[in-house]
């Protein structure tokens, strides 16, 4: 006699074929993709997540075990995607939050998994965050980046882009005080403050 397999009842915790092996890392060939250079679906002249959808059973056949993708968060890219304007959107070039989980599906149905590169300690200047904290010494999100009445504090800290830059603050005129960068020209990248009791 066929016996049919039960649901499991609701509440109950359910293993996904990702969970089965923690180490996973360890042995996987992992793919680097940078959305914009990778495969154009829709003719525009720039790579998307329908294009790279597109191309997963090629992915497959070379015997990648998880995609590792460059940012593709909404950004104005002055840094190659890495000043994230909005950490909730994708940007338009690479299509939208569908086609992002049509690709996820994808990808997993597959067995491949996917992982992304989100940078949290910094954002674009263009971020609303950012708008929000310079517009006021009193704004709720003055302290969520590093601000200063000078640009002396911090001076034991190296200057990461010694051709580019010459200090690791740019004043800003909105704000009327200095925010700290230290990763790359300004305004790309202010730096966001750790969190309190962090």
């Amino acid at each position: 006699m066929a016996t049919t397999e039960q649901p499991a009842p609701v509440g109950a915790q359910t293993r996904q074929w990702f969970e089965a092996e923690p180490l996973w890392f360890k042995t996987a060939v992992f793919y680097e993709i940078h959305i914009r250079g990778f495969f154009d679906a829709n003719g525009d002249g720039s790579g998307d997540f329908r294009g790279l959808t597109e191309k997963l059973d090629y992915l497959q056949w070379l015997g990648v075990d998880c995609i590792w993708l460059l940012p593709f968060y909404e950004s104005p890219l002055r840094d190659g995607g890495y000043d994230i304007a909005d950490f909730t959107k994708v940007h338009s070039d690479y299509g939208s939050v569908d086609d992002i989980h049509e690709f996820i599906d994808a990808a997993h149905a597959r067995r491949i998994r996917v992982i992304a590169d989100l940078v949290m300690n910094h954002t674009s200047s263009d971020n609303p965050w950012f708008q929000e904290s310079r517009s006021s010494p009193d704004s709720p999100k003055r302290d969520w980046y590093v601000w200063s009445d000078t640009a002396d504090r911090y001076q034991e800290a190296r200057i990461i882009f010694v051709d580019t830059e010459s200090s690791n603050w740019t004043y800003d005129p909105v704000a009327g005080a200095y925010y700290w960068h230290p990763l790359l020209l300004a305004p790309a990248r202010p730096e966001l403050r750790e969190p309190r009791g962090a």
